[in-house]
């Protein structure tokens, strides 16, 4: 999920200037409200579309498949089916495709062919029943759905004139697609079962089991997925391949897959009531692709039931032990991210990805102090990331900033909660690039924002910079040319520098003096030079949220997981 944003923050005790422009996060899509949602989750689609997508049934969760689409409300409309005989269907780009065992290519292959020219028989019928026992009469003919209207097709032929040399014999016309169609065969077969084109309106829908079993559960990429599917040609492209299945069902693919199955069980209900309230926000966030959800890292990770053999009971349980149940603020379910680990603290959702605390004001980051009970098990709680000067300009230099100069030195910026949430890099020839959160971790190669380097920051020593101000001996405030107070009337004025001072959070008043050289703590802008930038830290991923190992970690320690769900969301109701 990447936000830009440049800020510069500065706070003297209550008075706060800061300069920031922001993406903000994306406005939560709407639903209607029903007794369980149905999502549309991708599983191929940009880069990732198909040429063919196999599926199979898994013995015991139904046999055979029904045609049709999805319509609004993502019920399917059936428009034909297989027998039960069928258990293995590959749906094709309608254009010339080889088959060569289970390998399908637009290219010849060495396979049998699959044209894209057919022979179109007079007529039109008002069933698929009926335009399949015409088509039986035909050897390789096939029931056609073009447009709301079935018809019956004979053959696949390479080149518009083959099938004109077979169009005079057979007495019908030669017919092509839409570049969005698709064709349904058996897999491995190059005949068509059944081809479908609803033009850029309707994509082809395909529904597991023609035997009525309570259950179904099908196999794509290795993996069992609840459900049924759909297969669009956007913009004529290769197959989008999207999973259309109920909520509940969906959770139980992501759970395990984000958390362990063998976690505490009131952390994975933490888990799943998280992953519900995004699912929920995540309505039609994939527009552009027409669905949902997707099943990567970049939405949540979901794999169906998996591959065979795993059966992840007790993500399966936590799901239904906690059906219907999301986080909520104001009686809506909120935007519930989390990562893996935090390290200590999660992070604001304004120093993170610049939105708004009063638009998301429980992503506004909370001190850990369950977390660390899961150090020796959580593979997050510490790593070291080292550069030489050398290496790091290198580095920098690979992702386009820095050329033709070296690295001088490197300023963190802290926010109150202990996290680096700016990184200026200040180069030998005098200029800089400042990094915020969402870029720290790629540009530095570090597993979190919850860092030091050289052992500087966070309260454990370094500098401040050059010209800043000291508040208190151990604090310090960005320089600046001029800081402004406003009075218990509301005035604004210009303060002088030399009669400023701060309130500390035990109450003590302080004169902020001239700074340079100081011990600094959080909230402060650390310096750091030399011939060697050591990264220190803990946590992994965001920071934003629900730190999944300090759930893990408050499970363990007796806490439910509404305990979880209300300490990482301030102000959240679970229900």
């Amino acid at each position: 999920m990447g936000f830009t944003m440049k800020r510069i923050f500065m706070q003297l005790a209550a008075v706060v200037l800061a300069v920031a422009v922001a993406v903000p996060m994306a406005a939560p899509a709407q639903a209607a409200q029903s007794d369980e949602l149905t999502l549309r989750v991708g599983l191929a689609y940009g880069s990732s579309a198909l040429v063919s997508a196999n599926l199979e049934n898994n013995t015991g969760y139904g046999a055979g498949y029904r045609f049709g689409y999805y319509d609004s409300d993502l019920d399917f409309v059936e428009l034909g089916r297989t027998s039960s005989s069928v258990t293995q269907l590959t749906m094709v780009k309608a254009q010339n495709v080889w088959v060569s065992g289970t390998s399908y290519s637009t290219s010849n292959n060495g396979g049998t062919l699959i044209g894209c020219y057919h022979v179109q028989m007079p007529g039109s019928y008002n069933s698929f029943n009926a335009a399949s026992s015409a088509a039986s009469a035909y050897s390789d003919g096939f029931v056609a759905w073009i447009d709301g209207e079935y018809q019956v097709r004979v053959g696949a032929y390479e080149t518009e004139a083959e099938a004109q040399s077979w169009a005079g014999s057979l007495g019908g016309t030669v017919v092509g697609t839409s570049s969005y169609a698709v064709n349904v065969t058996e897999t491995g077969v190059a005949k068509i079962l059944f081809q479908f084109d609803g033009g850029s309106s309707k994509a082809l829908g395909i529904m597991p089991d023609v035997t009525g079993v309570g259950e179904t559960r099908t196999w794509f990429k290795d993996y069992r997925y609840p459900g049924g599917f759909r297969y669009e040609r956007i913009n004529g492209g290769n197959l989008t391949v999207v999973n259309i299945v109920d909520m509940e069902d969906y959770l139980v693919g992501v759970v395990p897959n984000e958390m362990s199955d063998s976690w505490p069980m009131e952390a994975l209900k933490a888990q799943a009531v998280c992953a519900r309230s995004y699912a929920y926000n995540s309505l039609n966030h994939h527009s552009t692709y027409h669905f949902d959800i997707c099943n990567g890292t970049d939405c949540q990770v979901y794999y169906g039931y998996g591959k065979k053999g795993v059966n992840n009971v007790n993500a399966a349980q936590a799901v239904e032990e906690t059906a219907g149940v999301y986080a909520l603020y104001n009686g809506k379910p909120i935007e519930a991210f989390y990562s893996a680990s935090h390290g200590g603290a999660s992070e604001s959702v304004y120093n993170v990805w610049g939105s708004s605390l009063t638009t998301y004001p429980y992503l506004c980051g909370v001190k850990d102090p369950y977390e660390a009970d899961a150090d020796s098990v959580n593979p997050y709680s510490s790593w070291t990331v080292s550069y030489t000067t050398s290496s790091l300009t290198q580095r920098l230099q690979g992702k386009g900033y820095g050329n033709g100069t070296t690295v001088a030195s490197l300023d963190l910026t802290y926010s109150d909660l202990g996290n680096v949430i700016a990184v200026k890099v200040n180069y030998a020839n005098g200029q800089s690039n400042t990094f915020n959160p969402t870029y720290i971790r790629s540009v530095f190669g570090v597993s979190s924002i919850r860092f030091q380097v050289n052992s500087a920051g966070s309260g454990t020593g370094g500098t401040a910079s050059d010209g800043s101000l000291a508040v208190n001996g151990s604090g310090t405030l960005p320089d600046q040319d001029s800081y402004y107070v406003i009075s218990g009337t509301g005035t604004i004025s210009q303060a002088d520098r030399e009669d400023l001072y701060a309130i500390s959070g035990s109450g003590s008043i302080d004169a902020v003096t001239s700074g340079g050289g100081s011990s600094v703590t959080e909230g402060s802008v650390v310096h750091v030079t030399g011939s060697n930038y050591v990264f220190t830290g803990s946590g992994n991923g965001h920071q934003i949220g629900m730190s999944q190992w300090g759930a893990y970690a408050m499970a363990k320690r007796g806490l439910t997981y509404k305990d979880i769900v209300t300490f990482y969301f301030p102000g959240v109701t679970v229900g």
